[in-house]
């Protein structure tokens, strides 16, 4: 992953436990949002964010569409992983946790 931001500790203490519990996690804070994309797939609504200064996509699933996040600035806790797309592993970052700065 290519970012020139650094992960920080969170200030929200349910951030703080939720990584406490899974090392593998990483939380970002008031990074932007510069593409928030959303497009059903089943009865989920997949979202997937470009945010600045990192080439890798971040996603999550929703139950309902959600206003758009471009331009927002956002905490976010996730975990690296890959994803199979036409033969080609792709690194994606799951995010678990969201939440407007």
């Amino acid at each position: 992953m290519t970012h020139n931001f650094k992960d920080t500790p969170p200030d929200n203490k349910e951030a703080k436990k939720l990584i406490e519990q899974h090392k593998k996690l990483v939380h970002t804070d008031n990074i932007k949002v510069i593409s928030h994309v959303q497009r059903e797939s089943d009865d989920w609504v997949i979202n997937t964010l470009m945010l600045e200064d990192i080439s890798v996509a971040f996603k999550y699933k929703r139950k309902k569409l959600y206003k758009s996040l471009k331009g927002q600035r956002v905490n976010i806790t996730y975990y690296p992983d890959n994803e199979n797309i036409a033969g080609f592993d792709i690194e994606v970052m799951r995010i678990v946790r969201i939440k407007v700065s």
